[in-house]
């Protein structure tokens, strides 16, 4: 079976590992908050088992710009390239951070995987699995 996998972090990832070159979009400073998969998996299990029905947002709280996340994809993924900066991307959000507070009070949850493991999870995953976009 081959998953379907986008975002930035896939796009970095496949194409470290076919040791192609990513281009990162503007200046790299723009923020996301990287969740890994399983703690996202983990909260809608505990929200799928919560007796109400309510609106959570899932994150770990923390933003990461995209300059570090390419960084630390290129240490983990063993590969040799460098910042490549392309053309911002007209409408891009600059910044994005959760807040998960909703979810730590009702839910009991908070996100387990850190965001290094995450991404040697992830990078292996796509290692072994091949996975594309």
């Amino acid at each position: 079976m081959r998953l379907i996998v986008t975002g930035v972090a896939a796009i970095f990832i496949q194409k470290l590992l076919k040791k192609e070159q990513p281009v990162i979009n503007g200046d790299g400073k723009q923020t996301r908050d990287f969740v890994f998969v399983k703690d996202v998996v983990n909260a809608n299990i505990k929200a799928l088992l919560f007796d109400r029905s309510e609106m959570f947002n899932i994150g770990t709280g923390r933003e990461t710009d995209i300059n570090f996340l390419f960084n630390e994809l290129v240490k983990t993924a063993g590969a040799d390239c460098k910042e490549i900066h392309g053309m911002a991307k007209h409408g891009e959000q600059k910044r994005s951070i959760i807040d998960c507070k909703k979810a730590k009070g009702l839910l009991g949850w908070a996100p387990q995987v850190s965001f290094k493991d995450g991404l040697a999870q992830t990078v292996e995953y796509f290692r072994l699995e091949g996975a594309c976009l």
